[in-house]
């Protein structure tokens, strides 16, 4: 299933790397919902470090869209929990690993006090559709 970016010449351009205002998915068959993951490994304790964190959130992101039948390539919105500005850049490492650097996403950026558990860096949304 083809997803289209969507950046009308009418809004400004963001400048940022693999980022797109929209997209539009046609004839879609199957929608997944992911809720937030962060990066909690499958025995439950978490990882250390803002990159590793945001790393095992987005390999957690893999696991699922694997059980739905679907790869990151399906994916078409990230919405992104982090509480640290110094963090971006570790963010944007493991989003470029996980998704390569043709991926092309309308995401969304929300800088919080505070996560659930306080040791969690990053949380990380998707929707994907096939």
């Amino acid at each position: 299933m083809p997803h289209t970016p969507l950046d009308p010449a009418a809004l400004a351009v963001m400048g940022t790397p693999n980022y797109t205002h929209a997209m539009v998915t046609e004839g879609v068959s199957k929608w997944l919902n992911i809720a937030g993951q962060v990066g909690v490994r499958q025995d439950g304790s978490t990882v250390e470090g803002a990159l590793e964190q945001c790393r095992q959130a987005f390999a957690n992101i893999g696991s699922l869209l694997e059980g739905a039948g679907m790869t990151p390539e399906d994916v078409c919105h990230l919405r992104i929990y982090l509480t640290d500005r110094n963090d971006i850049l570790a963010l944007r490492q493991a989003r470029t690993e996980f998704f390569g650097t043709d991926k092309v996403l309308p995401s969304t950026l929300i800088m919080v006090s505070g996560l659930v558990d306080p040791a969690w860096k990053v949380e990380l949304e998707i929707m994907a559709s096939r």
